[in-house]
């Protein structure tokens, strides 16, 4: 038998039981492997219950730096009787297959071409402990100890992994110690070790950091000024607002008070969280909620208000799989095009498209910016995967230097010296962003009526067409102002190199990537790339488009949401956008998008391009 031989390019799956505790087990053998230098990438795939149903948890290691989902499985741990046949079904030829052996295997689960490894997890358990959530929790730390021997890992690293991760619960560190010493020595005595799969020791880390997107987005609001979040929990954009609560609470602190310079809110539903970000926004303060999909559809009215009226606004998109409660807990890019024309009527939003950790503490902090620049609602779209997973991440900067961009806004002394009449709607410098007063800013000038219905330049109501046709072409003017603002999409090749292209955007950047290289290596395709990292979309997505023939759009969504987005404002042709798309709520892997660019290449018989020596 043909086994699985490597090192440091695997990738293992631990099939648990949600509420044991093994998700900071599992964590704790990635931080290692991180430690150890070598690039990670770890996924944890939950149910929405509490406890009870199988979860599971993916971790990539790769020196060659690939982090994005590879799909199939080298090395199994499969502690959860409730998925241990679809476990062993999904593990690659060749691969490894870790149980708790206390008890036989059940003599259907069997694989010729795999190798099983019996840890008697249960009895070793009863043996060292007689409480029994120590024995549910000890037992995930304790085949995280057997890995440890299986794959040769510097067990030094845990020493002082666990040292840290139970710093001021100092009494906890030598009983995980204890437990990964027995794990460890069971593998010594009893198994085969090292395994053909190993670890060693690299330098390919350099400065980056683990860091979860929402960690990042919660940070980024912080430095960018924000000091109102209204919320209304929900999977998975809570700690989102935890973060900002929990940086605001060590950056936002008055030295000489003690009182609180930000306010968190938490609200009856999404419709008053958002109602209640608006308002502050309108009143002055930099203001953001963070919600998923529902929240998003209970919120577009509102979105259509702040729109019309012209109110910043920042709101955090955590993507999931819907329609309606869909799967709270896994991740999709399905709010595309809700986010893009949310709210009745004629209206376009700011979308921003964070691919990386990074990128969400820099565009939630810009965010607040262009909301302030643009008077208009601003939506940053994450998703689950982004979110609520540690990817490694350049480490984030600041310029001290840097100061808010607050936009048009009138000051007192500017109305006092006003000698025209204030016009709140009126485009004065041909941007089409008219100047705004904050309530309160003159005794008896800049005041105007903020409504959700139609009115004049001097904010009057009225109904007549022309004036409502006015504003209307206003507002799609300044749409092709914040074209100029918002972040430019990322190409991969300065020039054309190829007829074929692709567009991808968001957290499948990973992916995307390995699929450029897999088709370069194995078919001698070069493809070109741009990532899409905003919308509106500016001249550089729609001068791709025209420059190549066939232009694969890449996104975790049913019915192509940015295509459908890409052929609306670019006035493109369909049959030169074919679609790869993954929906069932895990993030897209290199074979997705390969396999489904092989398909339409092969159908339409395209030669491949030589790269360019």
């Amino acid at each position: 038998m043909r086994r699985i031989n490597s090192v440091n390019e695997f990738v293992i799956r631990f099939a648990n039981v949600n509420g044991t505790g093994s998700a900071s087990a599992n964590g704790m053998f990635a931080k290692a492997i991180y430690r150890m230098g070598v690039p990670v990438s770890a996924k944890n795939i939950f149910p929405s219950n509490i406890q009870g149903l199988p979860t599971w948890y993916e971790v990539r290691v790769s020196e060659r730096g690939h982090l994005g989902r590879r799909g199939g499985y080298d090395i199994m741990v499969s502690v959860n009787p409730q998925s241990m046949e679809k476990d062993l079904k999904d593990l690659e030829p060749g691969g490894y297959f870790l149980y708790d052996n206390t008890k036989p295997l059940d003599p259907g689960l069997q694989r010729d071409d795999v190798t099983f490894l019996g840890i008697p997890l249960t009895e070793i358990c009863r043996r060292e402990y007689s409480d029994p959530r120590q024995r549910q929790l000890f037992k995930n730390v304790i085949y995280v100890g057997a890995l440890a021997a299986l794959l040769d890992m510097d067990f030094q690293v845990f020493n002082t992994l666990v040292a840290d991760q139970f710093k001021g619960k100092e009494k906890l560190v030598a009983p995980n110690l204890h437990a990964l010493e027995l794990g460890y020595q069971y593998v010594k005595e009893h198994l085969e070790s090292p395994l053909p799969i190993t670890t060693r020791r690299s330098d390919r880390i350099g400065e980056r950091i683990l860091l979860e997107g929402n960690e990042a987005v919660g940070l980024g609001a912080i430095y960018g000024g924000a000091t109102v979040a209204a919320w209304y929990p929900i999977t998975p954009s809570t700690s989102v607002v935890e973060a900002y609560e929990k940086y605001g609470n060590r950056l936002r602190i008055d030295p000489g008070s003690g009182n609180r310079k930000f306010a968190v809110v938490q609200a009856e539903d999404e419709l008053a969280a958002i109602g209640i970000a608006i308002g502050a926004g309108w009143n002055g303060a930099r203001a953001f909620t963070a919600t998923s999909g529902p929240g998003l559809s209970l919120m577009s009215e509102f979105l259509g208000l702040a729109y019309f009226a012209e109110i910043p606004v920042v709101l955090v998109d955590v993507q999931r799989a819907g329609p309606s409660t869909g799967m709270p807990t896994r991740t999709q890019q399905s709010d595309i095009l809700p986010a893009a024309y949310a709210s009745h009527g004629d209206t376009k939003q700011v979308l921003l498209i964070p691919a990386t950790p990074r990128e969400a503490f820099e565009m939630a902090a810009a965010s607040f910016d262009l909301a302030d620049r643009l008077q208009t609602p601003i939506i940053l779209m994450s998703d689950l995967d982004l979110g609520m997973n540690e990817h490694l991440s350049d480490p984030l900067e600041w310029d001290d230097d840097r100061r808010y961009d607050r936009g048009k806004v009138l000051s007192e002394d500017e109305l006092e010296r006003m000698n025209t009449r204030f016009g709140r709607y009126l485009d004065v410098d041909g941007d089409a962003i008219p100047y705004r007063t904050y309530p309160g800013s003159h005794p008896t000038r800049g005041a105007f009526f903020t409504r959700g219905t139609s009115r004049d330049e001097y904010a009057r109501y009225t109904e007549e067409g022309d004036a409502y046709v006015r504003n209307m072409d206003r507002l799609l003017r300044k749409w092709e102002t914040a074209k100029s603002l918002v972040p430019a999409p990322i190409p991969y090749q300065e020039q054309p190199q190829s007829s074929i292209g692709m567009i991808f955007y968001g957290s499948s950047v990973h992916a995307c990537e390995e699929a450029l290289d897999i088709l370069r290596e194995e078919d001698g395709l070069v493809i070109d790339a741009l990532r899409i990292r905003a919308f509106p979309f500016n001249r550089q997505v729609q001068q791709f488009l025209t420059e190549h023939e066939r232009v694969f759009v890449v996104e975790m969504n049913r019915d192509g949401q940015m295509r459908t987005l890409l052929m609306n404002e670019c006035e493109h042709d369909p049959a030169r956008l074919p679609s790869v798309r993954r929906y069932d709520g895990l993030s897209i892997t290199a074979s997705d998008i390969v396999a489904g660019m092989r398909r339409v290449l092969d159908r339409n018989n395209v030669v491949p391009l030589k790269k360019k020596a």
